[in-house]
C-alpha cells in the first residue's frame, strides 16, 4: 500500500508540475498532504511536515542570504573588469572571441540565475559576432554550456534541490565537484577554440576600429547604474575572497558566513538605508522564487519519509534492479541525469526520482551526499531541453532557432556531463561501484 502511495504521488506530482496545471511550489505543498490524508496519516502529517522543513531551514538561510550576495556583488561592479578586459582582448580573431565568450558566461553565470546570463552575454558579444560575421549559434551554445556547469553551485538551484530533497547540506554536494566542473570547463574552452579555428579559417582576422574599445569600456554586468561602486572594487574582491576561503575551510556554518558576508558587503556599499531597501527589494523576486522552493520541499520529503513511502518505494525498486547493477546506483544516477532532467523539470526529477534511487543505493554503502553530487552531472545538457524557460529567452535574443541550439551545443553538453562524471569518478565525489 506505502508503495502504490508513494508512487502515485511521485507520478502526480511530476505529471502536475510537467504538463504546467501547478506549479512545483504549490504541487510540492498541496499533492504530499492529500495523499498522507489517503494513507490515514492525518494525525501525524502536521510533525512530519514540521521536520521535513525544520531539516531544510540551513539550506534556505544559506540560499537566501548566498543570492542575495552575489546579486549585490554583481549590482556593485564587482565583475565589470573582468568581463570588459575580455572583450578587449578578444578583438577581431574569432578564436579569441569565442574562447572570451566562454569565459565571459562562466563568470556572468555565476549568480545562478540563466535569464540574468543570457541577457548581459547576448547584450554584450551579439554586436561583435554580427560585426564579425561569426555564427551566433556559436555563441549561444557556449554561453548555454557554460551556464549548465556554473548552474551546480548550490546557488544555482539543482545542488538545492538535490541537497534537499536528500536531507545533506549543499555544499558537502557542491565542493568535492569544484575539480570536475574545472575540468568541464577546460573542455568548454576547448570547444570553444575548435569552433574559433573553424570560423578563422572561414573569415579571417578582422581589425576592428578602435570605437569598439571604447564601447566595451562602457559595458557593465551591473544592470543598475546607480547602484555602481568601482572605487569599492577592491575591498568587494578582498571580501569575495576571504568568503570563498572561510566557506572552504568550515570556520562557521554556511548560512552564518553568508549572512555576515552580506551584512558586511550592504553596510560597505550602500551604507544608506533607503539604498540597502532598495537592493534588496531588486532581488527579493529571486529569493523568494528559490528559498519558497526549498522550504516548500521540506513538506514534501517531511511526508515521504515519515509515512514510509520512501523506503516501501525503495525496497520495491530493489527487487525490480538486478543484484550485479545494484552497487552502480552512484554512475547510473549520473548517466540517467541526461535524458531525466532533459524531458522533465529539475523538480520532477531531484524530488520525485533521486530519493527513491538514493533510498535503494543505500543497501549497497552509497552515502545520500554521493548520490546528490551523481544526480547534478546531467545539468549542461538540462538547459538545452525545450522545458527551460529561459532557452527561449536565449535563443530569441541570439535571432537563433531552438532547433538549431540544440543541434549545435546538445552533443557537446552531453560530452561535457561524461567528462564531468569521469572526473568525479577519479576524484572519489562519488564511487563507481559500492558495497
Amino acid at each position: 500500500m506505502l508503495t502504490f502511495l508513494g508512487f502515485a504521488m511521485v507520478m502526480t506530482f511530476m505529471f502536475l508540475i510537467m504538463t504546467k496545471r501547478l506549479s512545483a511550489l504549490i504541487a510540492l505543498i498541496i499533492i504530499p498532504i492529500l495523499f498522507a490524508l489517503i494513507g490515514g496519516f492525518a494525525a501525524g502529517i502536521g510533525p512530519m511536515m514540521l521536520e521535513g522543513i525544520t531539516k531544510l531551514a540551513p539550506t534556505g538561510v544559506m540560499l537566501m542570504f548566498a543570492i542575495l550576495y552575489f546579486s549585490l556583488m554583481i549590482d556593485a561592479g564587482l565583475f565589470d573588469p573582468p568581463v570588459r578586459m575580455i572583450l578587449r582582448m578578444v578583438k577581431g580573431d574569432p578564436v579569441k572571441v569565442a574562447v572570451g565568450t566562454a569565459a565571459l558566461a562562466l563568470i556572468v553565470s555565476l549568480d545562478g540565475d540563466g535569464a540574468t546570463t543570457y541577457m548581459i552575454c547576448v547584450a554584450a558579444l551579439l554586436p561583435l559576432y554580427s560585426r564579425i560575421g561569426m555564427k551566433p549559434v556559436i555563441m549561444a551554445g557556449l554561453i548555454i554550456m557554460a551556464g549548465g556547469i556554473m548552474n551546480m553551485t548550490p546557488w544555482g538551484g539543482p545542488t538545492a534541490r538535490a541537497a534537499s530533497a536528500l536531507g545533506v547540506d549543499p555544499f558537502d554536494v557542491f565542493v568535492p565537484m569544484i575539480p570536475a566542473m574545472a575540468i568541464g570547463a577546460v573542455l568548454l574552452f576547448t570547444i570553444a577554440w575548435m569552433y574559433g579555428i573553424r570560423e578563422r579559417s572561414r573569415l579571417g582576422v578582422l581589425k576592428l576600429p578602435d570605437e569598439h574599445t571604447e564601447e566595451t569600456s562602457e559595458i557593465s554586468v551591473s544592470q543598475t547604474p546607480e547602484a555602481r561602486r568601482p572605487r569599492l572594487l577592491w575591498v568587494n574582491a578582498a571580501l569575495t575572497a576571504a568568503l570563498m576561503v572561510t566557506l572552504i575551510a568550515g570556520v562557521l556554518p554556511l548560512p552564518v558566513l553568508f549572512m555576515i558576508a552580506f551584512s558586511i558587503a550592504m553596510i560597505i556599499n550602500y551604507p544608506c538605508l533607503e539604498q540597502q531597501k532598495e537592493r534588496i527589494a531588486a532581488h527579493a523576486g529571486n529569493v523568494l522564487a528559490v528559498v519558497g522552493l526549498i522550504f516548500a520541499a521540506g513538506i514534501f520529503t517531511g511526508i515521504l519519509s515519515g509515512t514510509g513511502m520512501v523506503e516501501a518505494m525503495s525496497k520495491s525498486l530493489l527487487s525490480i534492479i538486478p543484484d550485479s547493477m545494484g552497487p552502480y546506483l552512484s554512475v547510473i544516477t549520473a548517466l540517467v541525469s541526461l535524458p531525466f532532467t532533459f524531458f522533465m523539470s529539475n523538480d520532477a526529477f531531484y524530488f520525485g526520482i533521486l530519493p527513491v534511487l538514493s533510498e535503494a543505493a543505500s543497501h549497497y554503502g552509497i552515502e545520500p551526499v554521493q548520490m546528490a553530487r551523481a544526480s547534478i552531472v546531467g545539468q549542461p545538457v538540462h538547459l538545452l531541453s525545450p522545458l527551460v524557460p529561459s532557452t527561449y529567452l536565449l535563443v530569441g535574443l541570439a535571432k537563433i532557432e531552438i532547433g538549431d541550439l540544440q543541434k549545435f551545443a546538445l552533443k557537446w553538453a552531453s560530452a561535457i556531463c561524461l567528462i564531468i562524471m569521469a572526473s568525479a569518478l577519479l576524484i572519489g565525489a562519488f564511487p563507481l561501484s559500492g558495497q
